[in-house]
């Protein structure tokens, strides 16, 4: 694989980061500790969209009948990198970008488009994804929240948990169980958020402010158009989705910004001369550069036009490695960055602690792995 940049890509990264350079407030870093789903950078996201759109730099992946500029993958992954590593100022826009915009191309009807692309290319709109249920967190097929059709209505009850931005976002891409089967019977409706009968609640955590929460349904009902795509075609849509999710967040690069900010501190105070800790430094920045390639291999894949498959999961459980050998690296080595000497770190802790579980967790992409990449044989019950 050829990892040399186009002068069309250094372009297109230097016009990025100088764009950072002239929008990013100059408290930005500590600004940022609010956490991307607080009322704050939710505020501040909306704003900075707004730009990034007017600029020609919020999906300049997207096809140019959308809005975009026509750019490939590798354009998308170098935008995600940028934003990530500057500690995500597009706060939960960046899932519009990534994939709820090009899933709503792919699967909405002509009046969903209507209705929903415009506000994500203004960058003027938040949604959230209500997968994960108590007792249904990765496994999706096991959810319960139903939705019964009623003279041209669905009526939604049940419960989503671990919905990040529920609490500020518009719109809901939602799981819904409209028959009994197991996977056939999985449906996607498209819920605003202000619809009666819904009802948020916060989770209080360590991951940043206003972060997670729990999301009551009961008895909330929407017409029979904001169904997403057919009843059973859930599965088909959520693959889709999940392989533009998981390709366009690449905590590697905020993990790698985080390592060398805490080897800077540590050479500062002239702590960085002893073996142990050098070794430990190198140990996370191979796992920072493991993870990229990784990733960069299934970049490839999609600008050949092939498709990706359980090998994603590898790619994912490589991130999640990086990111947690970058967070107990900070823990041993600069602990007072927590306690607020570096904002950007104690930044990095808060999204890096949760590495492990958003978009699937780490568990279960070693099952798929085990059985889809590896195809090892399950142990008889």
């Amino acid at each position: 694989m050829d990892f040399a940049w186009s002068d069309e890509q250094q372009a297109f990264r230097q016009k990025l980061r100088d764009f950072l350079a002239d929008n990013l407030p100059d408290d930005w870093e500590k600004f940022s500790e609010h956490g991307p789903a607080s009322p704050a950078l939710t505020a501040f996201a909306r704003e900075f969209c707004g730009k990034l759109a007017e600029n020609g730099m919020l999906f300049p992946h997207w096809p140019k009948e959308l809005g975009g500029e026509g750019l490939g993958p590798w354009e998308q992954q170098i935008l995600a990198e940028e934003m990530w590593s500057a500690g995500e100022p597009r706060g939960g826009q960046y899932m519009n970008v990534n994939w709820i915009g090009p899933t709503l191309d792919r699967y909405g009807t002509p009046e969903q488009k209507a209705q929903y692309l415009k506000p994500i290319t203004d960058g003027a709109t938040l949604w959230c994804q209500g997968f994960s249920e108590p007792d249904a967190g990765s496994d999706l097929a096991s959810l319960r929240t139903r939705a019964e059709l009623v003279d041209s209505n669905y009526v939604i009850n049940g419960q989503k948990i671990w919905t990040s931005y529920a609490g500020l976002a518009d719109t809901c891409f939602l799981l819904t169980r409209t028959s009994d089967d197991r996977k056939k019977g999985i449906t996607i409706l498209l819920v605003p958020m202000d619809t009666p009968g819904i009802t948020v609640r916060q989770i209080p955590s360590l991951v940043g402010e206003g972060d997670i929460h729990e999301v009551f349904f009961d008895d909330v009902t929407v017409p029979e158009g904001a169904r997403f795509g057919e009843e059973g075609q859930a599965w088909e849509i959520i693959a889709y989705s999940l392989r533009n999710e998981r390709l366009g967040v690449p905590r590697f690069s905020l993990a790698r910004a985080a390592l060398d900010r805490a080897v800077a501190m540590l050479q500062e105070r002239g702590e960085f001369s002893g073996e142990i800790v050098r070794a430990e430094a190198a140990r996370c920045a191979a796992a920072c550069d493991a993870s990229q390639i990784a990733c960069y291999a299934l970049v490839q894949k999609r600008v050949d036009g092939e498709q990706i498959g359980a090998e994603s999961s590898s790619a994912r459980y490589a991130v999640v490695q990086c990111e947690r050998a970058v967070c107990e690296f900070v823990i041993e080595y600069v602990p007072e960055a927590l306690a607020g000497a570096s904002p950007y770190l104690k930044m990095h802790h808060q999204r890096g602690i949760v590495a492990g579980v958003a978009s699937g967790a780490a568990e279960i992409q070693l099952n798929i792995i085990a059985s889809d990449v590896l195809e090892l044989p399950r142990e008889p019950r």
